[in-house]
């Protein structure tokens, strides 16, 4: 590479023209679509941001000026301009690169950043901070206005834009034009008001004018509100002046030099800036572009096709066909999804029952109490949504959901490890969450048919709220005499025994295995399936009474998790054997793919003959 081989830091950057700033972005291009195609990640929107990260880092001194990314998963190019060129091709892989930024990785990253419309918030707080402390550097958030669907966005943008703070918040529109206007003559204007000339003639003639004797300032006033006349009726929109900000574009956001220029002139203000820049979604790869949703998080890939290397059934697919089943049955079911359709499943709902599909944009907590009211409408709604983003709607769940006592289900995809999208998105805290709320019902089906009977039994023979997790990728082929009963727990193997193992969902494969495996050896043992995890089957706790030894394996967080209820209830009962839970301890868990997760918490085969081992007594 030209250029990028002496891009050690953002400093580099600033040493380059433009002509070498445009290649360099051909350069960057390159190395992202032959990354991702390799090693899966998120594409479309990386490729739509390079010419704004180049111009970041040519304008602005990271870290010193802070840059704060909504969401982090349109880093690829700040990691790559950051010092980290080298490693990149480890991106998303297990010890190397995260998808997202990482404060951990490098100084220039200040956030975990995994979920959205938190950019606004942050960067407030850094600028408010640099206020206090009287530090002039720039704090920069860079938001997609898909995260302007999020509800934190604009309690953000309100707070920022009375502030008075040095913020410039940076709207990447992609997709819609959030500022309608009329043409030429806006655009026009817009590149004009970027400019860093125009900016200093406009703050030297408003000084003249005051200046005045006797009619200065009654003139600069009668100028500014003909001034603002024009403009909004050019425009037609002045939402974000009205909240406070220093409105400046729409900027083409490919043609560096124009961005330079809004960012420089952006930074000479003293007070909040809005940024509005125009980029296409996939920019440089032909399939992204067409495709921006398919390329927004796809696995590897082939380059000259854009056509994944993997595909099959899997939980998402299947939930969502089954769905589809019942609906055409059920004119009451509703899906709902907060801007997940694609990854959830839901996209042949989406084209069968156009009228009964509902993407709110990334608002999950709007997504639950809409769904309160469907089902006090009387309709069945089920709210698709991956465990990780459930964690931001717990106070709807509460209140919106459980303590309305309203019919309502939940498809909790991606629960437990979901592999190389890292710690912002394993689903491994939904169960402790979900364990506290009074009166919900949860179940964590290990199959596809246990899938179908799980959505059954919530959505014709429960009352209340009701969840369905389930995890990413396909189901685990379970063993050849193990027939699934689809009861709310079933039992494997010697009842009489004196080892049991009690565990849920993908992992009852491999714990099955297990079983059999010591069974073969001449060991008694026995496997207790919980299909409904919550609340725990009473039975299934009797199931292990008697058992001298107890083995909880759970793909999940240990502290509050149901491991740990199975123990309590146990304990109740007056249970005085070994219990070993087997569960992931108090830490959030890194990027690796989702087998070298299981092997890292002994929730694999391996991993649970060892755990058996080392705690049998006599080390049988």
């Amino acid at each position: 590479m030209k250029y990028l081989d002496k891009i050690a830091s953002p400093a580099d950057v600033k040493k380059l023209n433009e002509d070498q700033l445009d290649d360099l972005a051909g350069e960057i291009r390159n190395v992202l679509i032959d990354t991702v195609s390799k090693n899966g990640g998120h594409l479309a929107s990386n490729l739509g941001v390079v010419e704004l990260t180049i111009a970041l880092h040519r304008v602005f001194d990271s870290p010193r000026d802070k840059i704060v990314w909504d969401v982090g998963h349109q880093v690829y190019t700040h990691k790559i301009l950051t010092g980290r060129y080298k490693d990149f091709h480890t991106i998303r892989q297990e010890g190397g690169l995260s998808g997202f930024s990482c404060p951990r990785e490098s100084e220039h990253d200040l956030f975990y950043s995994g979920h959205s419309s938190t950019s606004i918030s942050a960067a407030l707080g850094l600028a408010t901070a640099n206020s206090i402390t009287n530090d002039k550097h720039t704090t920069v958030a860079v938001i997609g206005d898909g995260a302007l669907t999020g509800g934190l966005a604009y309690e953000a943008l309100n707070n920022a834009g009375r502030s008075g703070n040095r913020l410039i918040v940076i709207l990447n529109d992609n997709e819609m034009s959030i500022s309608k206007n009329v043409g030429s003559v806006a655009r026009y204007l817009a590149v004009l008001r970027s400019k860093p000339g125009y900016f200093r003639f406009k703050a030297r003639t408003e000084k003249l004018i005051n200046h005045i004797p006797l009619v200065g300032e009654s003139l600069a006033a009668w100028i500014f509100k003909v001034k603002t006349k024009v403009k909004n009726f050019i425009y037609k929109s002045t939402f974000f002046e009205d909240l406070g900000f220093r409105y400046m574009g729409p900027i083409d956001g490919h043609n560096i030099s124009q961005l330079s220029e809004a960012l420089e002139t952006a930074k000479m203000v003293n007070a909040p800036v809005l940024l509005h820049i125009n980029t296409i979604k996939g920019k440089g790869y032909n399939y992204a572009e067409k495709a921006p949703s398919e390329f927004h998080g796809i696995s590897k890939f082939n380059i000259d096709t854009g056509e994944p290397l993997m595909s099959g059934a899997n939980f998402s697919s299947e939930f969502g066909n089954f769905l589809c089943e019942i609906a055409a049955k059920d004119k009451r079911i509703c899906a709902i999804t907060a801007a997940m359709s694609l990854g959830t499943g839901l996209e042949e709902f989406k084209k069968e029952f156009p009228t009964r599909f509902f993407d709110v944009g990334i608002a999950e907590e709007h997504a639950i109490t809409f769904s309160s009211g469907l089902a006090r409408g009387g309709m069945v709604p089920v709210f698709a949504v991956y465990s990780s983003f459930l964690q931001r709607g717990f106070d709807q769940l509460v209140h919106d959901g459980a303590l309305q006592g309203l019919h309502m289900i939940l498809a909790i995809d991606r629960a437990g490890f979901v592999g190389e999208d890292g710690v912002s998105h394993q689903g491994i805290l939904d169960t402790a969450f979900l364990n506290g709320i009074p009166h919900i019902t949860v179940y964590a089906p290990a199959t596809y048919k246990g899938l179908k009977h799980a959505f059954v039994k919530g959505i014709y023979h429960q009352n209340g709220l009701v969840a369905v997790r389930y995890p990413r990728g396909a189901q685990r082929e379970l063993p050849p005499e193990t027939e699934e009963e689809f009861n709310d727990f079933e039992v494997y193997g010697d009842k009489n025994a004196d080892t049991i193992f009690v565990t849920y969902g993908r992992i009852f494969s491999d714990t099955a295995r297990v079983c059999d495996t010591l069974c073969q050896n001449g060991k008694a043992c026995a496997v207790i399936k919980l299909n409904r995890i919550i609340p725990i089957p009473e039975e299934a706790v009797d199931a292990a009474l008697n058992a001298k030894q107890i083995f909880f394996f759970e793909e999940g967080i240990r502290s509050v998790g149901i491991g740990e209820s199975f123990a309590a209830k146990l304990l109740q009962q007056g249970y005085g054997g070994k219990y070993i839970l087997t569960a992931v301890p108090d830490e959030f868990v890194i990027h690796a793919s989702v087998s070298a997760q299981l092997k890292r918490y002994k929730l694999d085969y391996d991993g649970m003959l060892e755990v058996i081992t080392e705690n049998t007594d006599g080390g049988e």
